[in-house]
């Protein structure tokens, strides 16, 4: 199945999920998410999709088939505002090491994440405030 194997490990690892989770988010076995990693074992088309839909990617792209995923339809045109932001999101999403900003409140001291959250809402609330004025 191309390099599917590598490309799923990589996909899974880069979101921080262990085989253990990974695993419980498609509804499968811890092994045989191992066994996908190691080749061992392939996934069935309706498993291929699930995994695909999870990690908004398309299937071609988890074969192996081609290097660049397209985000799927729907959460373009529901979850991002404006084709720009979509773009800087789909850099993050296919650099490893721009992709962990997405994981990192996992780790992070509850205290620092309540002042990320400060931060966030007081850009919102100056951005409110600047839409007000005609600014």
């Amino acid at each position: 199945m191309g390099n599917f194997q590598n490309i799923f490990k990589r996909l899974r690892s880069s979101s921080g999920l262990t085989q253990a989770e990974m695993a419980e988010k498609l509804g499968i076995s811890r092994s045989t998410i191992g066994m996908y990693e190691t080749g061992a074992r392939e996934p069935d088309f309706e498993t291929l999709e699930k995994i695909a839909d999870f990690f908004n990617v398309d299937i071609d792209y988890l074969l192996g088939r081609t290097d660049k995923t397209t985000l799927l339809p729907e959460s373009v045109n529901h979850y991002y505002l404006n084709d720009e932001t979509r773009e800087i999101a789909q850099e993050v999403f296919e650099n490893p090491e721009l992709r962990s900003l997405f994981h990192v409140a996992r780790d992070i001291d509850p205290e620092e994440l309540r002042a990320h959250i400060e931060f966030m809402k007081k850009l919102k609330a100056r951005e409110k405030r600047t839409d007000d004025e005609g600014c």
